[in-house]
């Protein structure tokens, strides 16, 4: 029996040290992935290699860049066919694939090919960001390293999610984004094995960002004082508007995706088509094409026009479903926030106060927070672009309230929505096991039939015909356990002929027992116990004493097991009422959720 609260061991330890590692190699990822970018940019929009930060929105190619986008198309329908169609897609969901069914394996092509493809995108003015990408290629990264040693499945997942939020944590200088969103969408669990490797590494590429790409924020903002109370009517406003956006960019994607199924042309083609819809849009705003970083500046720091604004939401926003949908490679998170900061940078022109960099940003958190549903990644995120600690409060109503939206209104979010066409349902939701907060104590059959370790098992013969268990707990005359007998050893022994073999006929039940039977303790959680009947492929256990490790006090079965989801259910289901004309004697009214109220 363990009685800790937590289930990690000492290979903790190992693992974050091998963190440190996953970490500084994501920080040179993602600094080598922002170097292709801008070498690419410049060969399509300016001919001419150079490693220098420029936007597609600064080319003088006029008519002829809206054939960029699709050249870049054509290349990425190549890499994918004959490369690896792994490199299709977000990132994100691929990510998120590869650690519920792939044993958190990854390619080492992957890793080579994702950023490859992903800054010939975004170079050649795909509306993405480099998130998607960098966190799809460190992931890679950790799970090759992760496959070189002798590790665990589940270790693997680790150093892999580890190598994604480096990734993200050096490209955008947010550690606890980074770690936020591998909890939300990566981990599917909370854990200390894993949140602290995953927290070394982002710490440790977040300093190594300092070096290769920069310190402090992104895009440092200058900090609002404490928000009036009116902010918080506002914020919930901007959270609204920003869930429904959310719902509708996702739904837009997927219907471009649709669309591109129905096309009577090879998958490798649709890159191309999708990357002509890019081109074009791109000569009606330019400032819609690439990852976008210098808009987002610009709309937190409130230098925008409305009119502008309103061109660039419904451009961007028309373009880059097309191109996702198309099945090229690039990222999500730019995208949204910047057409999450163009909405809340529209509302600050009616909004009280007329706060247009607050409200931009507040609008960011919301539509990231909506269309990811991680509400928690869409606050942290934003606070740690701007380090505006004070826009805390509006940040976290915005959030919520577009996560709340959204779950109620979509069934999946814009990145679990890729792995359900995939034939894979994610469960989003967390929460502790009704295993692990119920005793085994709690369910286990009790008094247990038995049976005297010095009786003749052919004097048990009797009663065969009644044995309804797989298997029979031994006992002594103290009641303490001396094994365990199968039913089938039972009726095996009652059905060889007698008289053959004297020593079979006056064996006894001890003798027949086996005492290495797998036993549990009263004090153990479910949890532990199904999962050591997995293991052992046993639906049986003896259960022992606490305090006496040796008496028998109770037999755990699976079906046992499962009163423990049946309370879980009832918390869910059952409506209780603890006031009321009866509440004096401490009586409760129960009823069932189904059955109506009444009046």
């Amino acid at each position: 029996m363990s009685g800790r609260d937590f289930s990690a061991d000492r290979r903790l330890v190992l693992i974050s040290a091998m963190a440190v590692g996953v970490g500084a190699l994501g920080a040179v990822l993602a600094r080598a992935l922002l170097a292709l970018i801008a070498l690419f940019t410049n060969l399509f929009y300016f001919h001419e290699a150079s490693f220098a930060a420029r936007s597609p929105a600064q080319s003088h190619l006029g008519v002829a860049a809206a054939l960029a986008p699709a050249v870049g198309g054509l290349l990425i329908g190549l890499m994918a066919r004959y490369g690896s169609e792994r490199i299709r897609g977000h990132g994100i969901p691929e990510a998120m694939e590869a650690i519920l069914i792939g044993r958190s394996r990854m390619q080492p092509k992957v890793a080579l090919l994702k950023p490859l493809s992903s800054a010939i995108s975004i170079g050649s003015g795909g509306p993405f960001g480099a998130e998607g990408p960098i966190i799809m290629t460190a992931g890679a990264a950790g799970s090759i390293l992760a496959q070189a040693f002798h590790l665990t499945s589940n270790e693997r997942k680790t150093l892999l999610v580890a190598g994604a939020a480096a990734g993200m944590s050096a490209t955008f200088s947010t550690p606890l984004a980074a770690v936020l969103l591998a909890v939300e969408l990566l981990l599917f669990e909370l854990k200390p094995r894993s949140l602290v490797p995953v927290a070394v590494a982002s710490a440790t590429a977040v300093m190594l960002r300092a070096v290769l790409l920069g310190p402090g924020p992104l895009f440092p903002a200058h900090a609002h004082a404490v928000l009036p109370v009116s902010a918080y009517g506002s914020a919930l406003v901007v959270g609204l508007s920003g869930g429904l956006l959310a719902a509708a960019l996702t739904a837009a994607v997927y219907a471009a995706e649709d669309a591109f199924q129905r096309v009577p042309l090879h998958w490798m083609w649709w890159p191309a088509l999708g990357g002509l819809v890019v081109g074009l849009g791109g000569l009606l705003q330019p400032r819609a094409l690439g990852v976008g970083y210098d808009v987002l500046g610009e709309l937190l720091a409130g230098h925008f026009v409305a009119t502008a604004l309103v061109g660039l939401i419904v451009v961007k926003a028309i373009i880059w479903a097309v191109a996702l949908g198309s099945g090229t490679s690039g990222g999500v998170l730019a995208p949204l926030l910047m057409m999450g900061g163009a909405m809340g940078a529209l509302w600050s022109l009616a909004l009280p106060g007329g706060d247009a960099p607050l409200w931009a940003l507040v609008g960011m958190a919301a539509v990231l927070g909506g269309a990811m549903r991680s509400p928690l990644t869409g606050v942290a995120f934003a606070l740690e672009l701007t380090h505006d600690a004070n826009a805390l409060p509006a940040l976290l109503v915005a959030a919520a309230a577009a996560h709340g939206l959204t779950v109620l209104v979509m069934k999946r979010s814009i990145l679990t929505e890729k792995v359900a066409r995939r034939g894979h349902h994610v469960s989003r939701e967390y929460s502790v096991d009704p295993l692990e907060v119920v005793m085994v104590g709690d369910v286990m059959s009790a008094p247990p039939i038995t049976l005297a370790a010095s009786a003749r098992v052919a004097d048990l013969a009797v009663a065969g015909g009644a044995l309804t268990h797989h298997g029979y707990p031994v006992v002594d005359a103290d009641g303490a356990l001396r094994g365990m007998v199968p039913r089938a050893a039972l009726l095996d022994h009652w059905l060889a002929p007698r008289g053959a073999d004297p020593a079979a006929d006056a064996m006894t039940c001890a003798e027949l027992a086996d005492p290495r039977a797998l036993v549990a303790y009263a004090g153990e959680s479910c949890r532990e116990v199904a999962a050591r009947m997995g293991q052992a492929n046993v639906g049986r256990l003896p259960v022992l004493a606490a305090e006496a490790p040796h008496r028998l006090v109770g037999v755990v079965a699976l079906s046992d097991l499962l009163k423990a989801r049946a309370r879980g259910a009832d918390e869910d289901e059952r409506r209780e009422r603890f006031f009321g004309a009866n509440s004096a004697e401490g009586a409760a009214t129960r009823r069932d959720c189904r059955e109506p109220i009444p009046r």
